[in-house]
C-alpha cells in the first residue's frame, strides 16, 4: 500500500516552520492534539546552521491529506483521515500489508510518487516505511522520532540548507527508525558548490551514487552564461538543481522493478572507489541502493564507518554492473589505437565500449574497471576489436591472448582466450579457457 501525502502540507509546513515562522521568543512551545508538542529553542534555533526558526501551524490549518493507493485502486486514490476512522474502514487499507508513505520535499509537485505505485486497527509501526525527498526526508525523521519501533525510513537526498551539521534531533538520523537508508545525489553546500542535499551521513546505510555530489547527465552552469540571457540562465539554474536533487527519487523508482540493480560497494571515499580499492564486494556482500536496501544484513557499525558508492548511467535506465577486466595483448607490432570490448552472458550482451587507448603494445596486460549497461549474468563470450589511429593502410595485427573478467558482486573470475590476431576493425571472438 502506498500513501501519498499532500504536497501542500509539506511545502507550507516546512516554509512556515523553517523560514517564515514567527516566534515571540526562543524557547517557546506549542502543542497540538494527536501530534504532540514542538519547541523553537535549542537545538532548533540559535545554532550556526539555524539562526532563526518558528513554531508550526496547527494540523487543521495545514490540512494534511492522506491519499491511499493499493493494487485494488492503483490509479485513483482513496482519501483517508486519521480523525475519521470510518474512511479507513471503507478503504482498501489492509493491516497485513506494509504501508509506504511518500513524502515530497518543499515545492515538489509530487509527480514522482505516482511511478511507485493505525493504532486503532492494531497495526504495528514496524510495518510502516516512510519515503521522504529533500525536506520530506527530515520530516520523516521527525515522525520516526515520535513513533517508537517505526520500520523504515528512506531519505532521498535529504535537504542540506538549514540542516548541515545540526544535532540529530533536528535532522534525519539512524535512531528515527529500525532501518534508515539514504541516497545522496546533491550532497554539497548551497553557497559553495550549488547543492541542495545534506553533506551529513544520516542513515544506517548512506549511498553515494557517482560520488553523491553532481550526477552525470545534469547540465553544468557555466555554458549557459555565454548565452547572455538572464531568463534562460535562471531556467538553467533551476534545471540544474532539480536534476541533481531529483535523481535520488528517479534511482529509487527504477530500483523497485530491478531488485538486483544498483549494487553499492563499501568504501571510505569516492576517490578510493574509483581507484578500484574497494572492488569486489566483501565477504558479507554488498547492499543494493533503493527499494531493496533492507535485504542487506546490517552489522554493528564501526566507529570509522563506511559509505556505499556506485556509478550510474547518464540517462534511464540508470543501473550499471561493475566488472574488472584484464586484457593481455598479442600482435605483430606496437601501434597507436583503441581497444573495444563487448561482453556477452546468459542474460544479455553489453554494447561496444572503449577499454584502452593510446600505445598498444603486444605482451602488455591492460586492466580497468568498467560499469556495464546491462546485467549479463554468467559470462559466456567476449568480443575484441581494435581501431587504428592512422588512416594509412597498416600491416599491424593485434588480438587478445587472454581476457580475465571479475564480477563485482561475487568476485567470480572468468577467463577467455584466443590464438588469433586480426587487423583493425575486425572482430575477434574469445572462448572460455
Amino acid at each position: 500500500m502506498i500513501f501519498k501525502k499532500s504536497t501542500q502540507m509539506f511545502g507550507i509546513w516546512i516554509a512556515a516552520l523553517l523560514f517564515f515562522g514567527k516566534s515571540p521568543a526562543a524557547g517557546e512551545e506549542v502543542c497540538y492534539e494527536r501530534v504532540g508538542c514542538f519547541k523553537d529553542g535549542l537545538p532548533w534555533t540559535g545554532t550556526f546552521s539555524r539562526q532563526f526558526a518558528g513554531l508550526p501551524w496547527s494540523p487543521e490549518k495545514i490540512n494534511t491529506r492522506f491519499l491511499l493507493y493499493t493494487r485494488q485502486n492503483p490509479k485513483v486514490h482513496q482519501e483517508v483521515s486519521a480523525v475519521n476512522y470510518l474512511t479507513i474502514q471503507a478503504s482498501h487499507f489492509a493491516t497485513d500489508k506494509i504501508t509506504r508513505i511518500n513524502i515530497p520535499g518543499w515545492k515538489s509537485d509530487g509527480k514522482w510518487q505516482q511511478v511507485m505505485c493505525n493504532k486503532k486497527f492494531g497495526y504495528s509501526a514496524s510495518k510502516v516505511h516512510l519515503i521522504g525527498h529533500s525536506l520530506g526526508a527530515h520530516l520523516a525523521g521527525e515522525a520516526g522520532s515520535r513513533t517508537p519501533g517505526l520500520g523504515r525510513i528512506t531519505g532521498l537526498d535529504p535537504a542540506g540548507p538549514y540542516f548541515h551539521d545540526t544535532p540529530n534531533e533536528v535532522r534525519l538520523d539512524p535512531s528515527d527508525a529500525n532501518f534508515v537508508d539514504v541516497i545522496h545525489t546533491n550532497a554539497v553546500r548551497l553557497f559553495f558548490e550549488l547543492g541542495a542535499g545534506t553533506i551529513n551521513a544520516c542513515g544506517h546505510l548512506d549511498f553515494y551514487p557517482n560520488g553523491g555530489k553532481h550526477m552525470p547527465g545534469c547540465e553544468d552552469l557555466i555554458t549557459p552564461l555565454f548565452k547572455f540571457d538572464l531568463n534562460i540562465y535562471k531556467e538553467e539554474v533551476f534545471s540544474f538543481f532539480d536534476c541533481n536533487h531529483a535523481r535520488s527519487h528517479r534511482f529509487y523508482a527504477e530500483s523497485i522493478l530491478n531488485p538486483d540493480a544498483f549494487i553499492a560497494y563499501p568504501c571510505t571515499s569516492y576517490e578510493s572507489f574509483k581507484a578500484g580499492n574497494c572492488f569486489h564486494c566483501p565477504k558479507g556482500g554488498c547492499p543494493t541502493m533503493g527499494h531493496f536496501a533492507d535485504r542487506f544484513h546490517l552489522k554493528k557499525m564501526k566507529p570509522n564507518r563506511l559509505y556505499y558508492f556506485l556509478n550510474t548511467g547518464t540517462l534511464s535506465p540508470f543501473a550499471r554492473w561493475r566488472h574488472k577486466l584484464s586484457v593481455k595483448l598479442d600482435g605483430n607490432s606496437v601501434t597507436q589505437g583503441s581497444v573495444f570490448l563487448r561482453v556477452g552472458g546468459m542474460t544479455g550482451k553489453t554494447g561496444e565500449f572503449e577499454f584502452v587507448s593510446g600505445t598498444l603494445k603486444p605482451g602488455m596486460t591492460y586492466t580497468d574497471l568498467i560499469d556495464a549497461d546491462i546485467n549479463v549474468g554468467n559470462i559466456t563470450s567476449i568480443e575484441f576489436i581494435w581501431k587504428e589511429y592512422s588512416f594509412e593502410h597498416s600491416q599491424s595485427k593485434l588480438g587478445a591472448e587472454m581476457v580475465i573478467d571479475i564480477s563485482g558482486k561475487y568476485g567470480y573470475k572468468s577467463a577467455f582466450c584466443s590464438q588469433n590476431i586480426v587487423g583493425p576493425n575486425i572482430a575477434q571472438i574469445l572462448k572460455p579457457c
